[in-house]
């Protein structure tokens, strides 16, 4: 094993609250375990569930890592017993369960992916939590098929010009939802085939216009609250709602009626909290169906913006404005 250092410079969250809260601290170096890769980060990813966590909404699960930082991608410092996919000095990223703002994170072998060619640290960082929960609730949760009519809201986040990509490359006929017209703009560039500003327009007026009064197959939805009944009457009969999120609340009221009359499915899932190899099932199904679209150049890892470590709180405040298309991402070193 290579000599590791004893300290890292890391960001920790100081109490709850605003940006502010992050603070630039000197760590442990964590050693890897069984079945564990400790990575050298040189980008982690920004994603609204490190938003929650600093505000005390989405605390870290009991025995990993509190520092921010959900996916990570750099080069393989150590190995721990049992890992014999990786080995030092190999490029990886990962989807991770707290850890990811430091010079040093630790990661499940069966959540790391080696990364394709081609693509850099700052946009392998940008991959795993968007693919890995796209992946999940889309294609396997929602059972989005080719030909299929697909609404994403938020098309413009990390999660939304992910889906609208992967989507449109398996096949299905995309609509998106964004604040503004240049939002808009940015869902057609990457393949919607409709984009709603709902500033300005109904969705659900949308929708019925779009698919000639049918509605759509699947919705993946991190809203929640008001958009549940919305998104409710916007899908197909036998259509399936999955949420990922509840930015406008988790605590809802449905028509059932409506439910039953169309045949409905309504689900949701959150990743960090699955068991390891959930985790890596769904790593293995976005290695073999998801990452071949980015390696062909057919899907894009779209970055809004980078920021230094030490700049973190910076891109929090970025991430809530709200003003970002794609993926917010911290590089290191």
């Amino acid at each position: 094993m290579t000599t590791l250092p004893e300290t890292m410079t890391a960001i920790a969250i100081h109490g709850k609250g605003g940006p502010e809260v992050l603070v630039e601290e000197r760590k442990p170096v964590p050693r890897p375990g069984a079945g564990q890769v400790l990575i050298e980060v040189e980008a982690a990813g920004v994603n609204r569930p490190d938003v929650l966590q600093r505000k005390g909404l989405y605390p870290a699960p009991k025995g990993h890592s509190e520092l921010p930082g959900l996916e990570a991608a750099g080069r393989v410092a150590a190995v721990g017993e049992g890992v014999s996919r990786f080995a030092v000095g190999d490029r990886v990223m990962a989807l991770l369960n707290g850890g990811g703002y430091a010079e040093y994170a630790l990661a499940d072998d069966a959540a790391t992916l080696a990364i394709p060619d081609g693509v850099s640290m700052v946009e392998a960082a940008a991959i795993p939590e968007t693919f890995f929960t796209v992946w999940h609730n889309v294609f396997e949760r929602g059972a989005l098929k080719s030909g299929e009519w697909f609404l994403v809201h938020g098309g413009t986040s990390g999660i939304g010009v992910t889906a609208i990509q992967l989507a449109r490359a398996f096949g299905a006929k995309v609509i998106a939802t964004a604040g503004s017209p240049q939002k808009c703009e940015a869902c057609l560039a990457l393949g919607a085939h409709r984009a709603v500003d709902y500033m300005q327009e109904d969705f659900v007026e949308a929708v019925k216009a779009e698919t000639g009064g049918r509605g759509v197959d699947v919705i993946l939805d991190m809203v929640g609250g008001d958009y549940v009944e919305r998104n409710i009457r916007s899908l197909a009969d036998d259509g399936r709602l999955v949420n990922i999120g509840y930015q406008s609340g988790s605590k809802v009221t449905v028509d059932m009626m409506r439910v039953m009359l169309k045949r409905l499915t309504l689900t949701g899932s959150t990743l960090r909290i699955r068991p390891t190899e959930v985790k890596g099932a769904i790593a293995c199904a976005v290695e073999r169906h998801a990452l071949p679209a980015v390696a062909s150049g057919k899907v894009k890892i779209v970055i809004d913006s980078t920021f230094p470590l030490a700049r973190a709180a910076e891109a929090h405040a970025r991430m809530e404005t709200s003003q970002h298309v794609g993926k917010i991402v911290l590089t290191v070193g």
